[in-house]
């Protein structure tokens, strides 16, 4: 039921938290490779942890604010005009 309700109601980002790739791409509804391109390209930051990427929520939540950084900004209309 749980896992029902999420596919409905995404959970809230939190700004503290720490995602996993698995939970960003929910989030974000994108797929594996554009998760991995947004971080090759700069546009999501992340950290590599044990060998696996941590994405901590204020940079989730980045790629909703109209006013990104210069060098995200120009990177996120990068990969937008290639999709």
């Amino acid at each position: 039921m749980q896992d029902y309700y999420l596919k409905i109601y995404p959970m809230p980002v939190k700004e503290h938290e720490i995602y996993t790739p698995q939970e960003t791409i929910k989030l974000l509804k994108i797929s594996d490779s554009t998760f991995r391109r947004l971080i090759r390209r700069g546009v999501l930051q992340a950290a590599k942890i044990g060998g696996q990427y941590r994405i901590q929520g204020k940079y989730i939540l980045q790629l909703f604010n109209p006013n990104l950084p210069g060098k995200v900004k120009s990177a996120y209309k990068k990969v937008k005009s290639t999709l």
